[in-house]
């Protein structure tokens, strides 16, 4: 299939209408983008479906409130629909087959577009144009370009972030490292055994998440720097050689006790177990108010000569199966929840980037960034991130397929064999659930 790029896929999807089975994450309800005959539910009252990202519930309780002066006859209600974007996923899937769809929901990386795919994100570009203060020219264009398809937004940027290197400066002072983060991985590596040296107990250099948590999305880094990766457009490339030699050093790193893995990696490093730790922008906000040591941030080990930092987060979208005056209150809702001045007070209080632009040359971002310089890495870094791959983000399922094989290597499975039946099951997913969509 390498001769079909991103765009001539989703292109021709749109063409064939978008069948339900893309993806486990797409239900057998609620689909399509039409109006009037959709779930009609109660119009005045907006249901927000949120995971909190950045554990930024009194964030998004503090807009809502704020809504209220703007809108006051619109109610919005904030639902915890879930620990993580897996699980907010899920409760929607329910929902298209149950009823009771939100109006706004969060959609990540990874499971927005089979939503969208599958007809049951609506089109926000068929809606902004009528929504109260939207300006879709003031969003930073790759963010907002990141939830189109075929030439259509099915989502509007919220809790965006990057990967960033964390690392304890006082740990760096005392094993002779410079100021700065490691330019390459080769460079961590030699670092890796001098932290060690200073570190006292079960304390290790460095931080990773686990597979069940997002491991698949920070590794793209390291495995693209080694030439390496998880597929070229179609082509998979899980047992590439350089992605079999990538995956090498991430067990070398783990063998030699340099590497904790935990379902949150800030939290070895805010307590100071790790020296260093490859975390979310996200978690900006939680190491401030839990490290009590002086800390940096810098870009990702070979970021800035490869571009090779891969974008992440979330968006919100609205579901298709809704009616037109429920949609509109829900497009009116979220201007409101990403207008310059909450998408600033939001990244103030999480870490995670402001999406948009004018946010940026504000002076309360302005004052943020120079009371924390550790979260303008995010924003220095944007021009060095890079698409993550098609096996990551269009093939379902990517935290059990990959991040399910990435612990079984560094739990001692051979990382060739499992690699080997890690492409063999994506490409079939590919075969039987993307292709037959191609027309092929």
């Amino acid at each position: 299939m390498s001769q079909f790029t991103r765009r001539s896929f989703i292109g021709l999807v749109g063409a064939t209408g978008a069948a339900v089975g893309l993806s486990a994450c797409a239900g057998s309800g609620g689909g399509g983008n039409g109006g009037g005959g959709g779930e009609e539910g109660d119009a005045n009252r907006v249901i927000f479906w949120s995971n909190h990202p950045g554990t930024s519930k009194d964030l998004e309780l503090e807009i809502i409130e704020a809504y209220k002066e703007v809108a006051p006859d619109i109610t919005v209600e904030l639902i915890d629909a879930g620990k993580d974007y897996e699980e907010v996923a899920q409760k929607f899937n329910a929902a298209l087959s149950g009823g009771g769809l939100p109006d706004v929901i969060v959609g990540s990386d990874v499971n927005w577009f089979n939503f969208a795919l599958n007809g049951q994100f609506a089109k926000v570009n068929e809606l902004w144009d009528a929504a109260e203060e939207f300006d879709k020219d003031d969003y930073v264009e790759s963010l907002l370009g990141d939830y189109e398809l075929d030439g259509d937004n099915y989502g509007i940027p919220f809790a965006r972030s990057t990967v960033i290197f964390y690392y304890n400066k006082e740990l760096w002072e005392q094993a002779g490292l410079p100021d700065r983060g490691p330019e390459t991985w080769d460079e961590f590596a030699e670092w890796a055994p001098r932290l060690r040296d200073v570190l006292e107990g079960d304390a290790r250099p460095i931080a990773m998440y686990n597979g069940a948590n997002y491991l698949d999305w920070t590794i793209q880094n390291l495995l693209w720097e080694n030439d390496g990766g998880f597929s070229e457009e179609w082509d998979l490339t899980f047992t590439k050689p350089e992605t079999i030699s990538g995956l090498e050093y991430l067990v070398k790193l783990n063998d030699d006790d340099h590497l904790i893995l935990s379902d949150d990696s800030i939290v070895e490093f805010s307590a100071g177990i790790a020296a260093c730790a490859v975390a979310s922008t996200g978690s900006i906000s939680s190491v401030k108010e839990q490290a009590g040591f002086e800390w940096g941030t810098a870009f990702l080990p070979g970021a800035a000569e490869n571009d090779s930092c891969p974008t992440g987060g979330a968006g919100v979208a609205i579901p298709a199966g809704i009616s037109d005056e429920r949609k509109a209150n829900a497009m009116n809702f979220i201007a409101f929840l990403t207008n310059p001045e909450n998408t600033a007070k939001f990244a103030q209080g999480t870490g995670y980037m402001p999406v948009r632009k004018s946010a940026t040359e504000s002076a309360e971002v302005k004052a943020y960034l120079e009371e924390t310089p550790q979260a303008k890495t995010a924003i220095d870094q944007l021009p060095h991130t890079r698409p993550q791959d098609y096996a990551r983000v269009f093939v379902p399922n990517p935290g059990t397929r990959i991040g399910g094989a990435l612990d079984k290597i560094l739990a001692g499975s051979d990382i060739t064999s499992t690699m080997e039946a890690l492409q063999d099951e994506t490409q079939n997913i590919i075969d039987t659930q993307i292709e037959p969509l191609l027309g092929n």
